[in-house]
């Protein structure tokens, strides 16, 4: 038994541990395969514990999807704080880049395939990728006032082509391909010279 059933954690620090196994349990497998049974079971907990924390699988999903851009949003700030737009949003280490390429889109696709079914699970992901694009869309807007990015990109655009990039690497990772490693790094080597207007 793991140490989280073996101790009393505090709610949030509880509820944190939930959203861990949760992150697990969703990034290995799908929405609609997991269950509140196997996620508590991954916590070292009992079902009921988790229901104190969270109502549902659904609420626990938003609430995963919330706590993984965190992590992510953090990154990217804290890198661009230290290094400046120009070469800050470029100095995220390979961690962060896979936690936003395969964890996050993962879970927007398996939302994806409950959203037909659930409005609710439609509505939420639809704005929270619009939260993303515009976090993406403000950073390119930083580095194109940094002078690092010519003026007339778009970056509202450009914003939504990281987004279908990221998820364009789930999608490959998922499948075991078509695109590999070099396949990734020729992209986003003709996205930066593009963006920066390179030679």
């Amino acid at each position: 038994m793991s140490q989280v059933a073996t101790s009393r954690l505090p709610a949030a620090e509880r509820r944190q541990a939930l959203l861990d196994a949760a992150l697990r349990v969703f990034s290995t497998g799908s929405y609609a395969g997991a269950t509140t049974a196997q996620i508590a079971r991954e916590a070292g907990v009992s079902e009921p514990i988790l229901y104190r924390h969270f109502a549902s699988k659904r609420d626990l999903y938003f609430a995963c999807l919330v706590e993984a851009w965190r992590r992510i949003r953090a990154k990217i700030e804290a890198g661009m704080a230290e290094l400046g737009p120009a070469e800050g949003w470029q100095a995220i280490g390979p961690a962060t880049m896979r936690e936003m390429k395969v964890l996050l889109p993962s879970l927007w696709m398996q939302a994806i395939t409950e959203a037909g079914e659930d409005a609710e699970i439609r509505r939420h992901v639809r704005g929270h990728m619009r939260e993303v694009h515009d976090f993406f869309a403000g950073v390119l807007r930083e580095m194109q006032d940094a002078g690092a990015m010519p003026a007339d990109r778009n970056v509202d655009a450009e914003a939504w082509i990281l987004v279908a990039g990221s998820l364009l690497m789930s999608i490959a990772d998922r499948l075991g391909g078509p695109l590999d490693d070099e396949d990734f790094a020729a992209i986003k080597a003709e996205r930066k010279r593009w963006l920066t207007g390179a030679a």
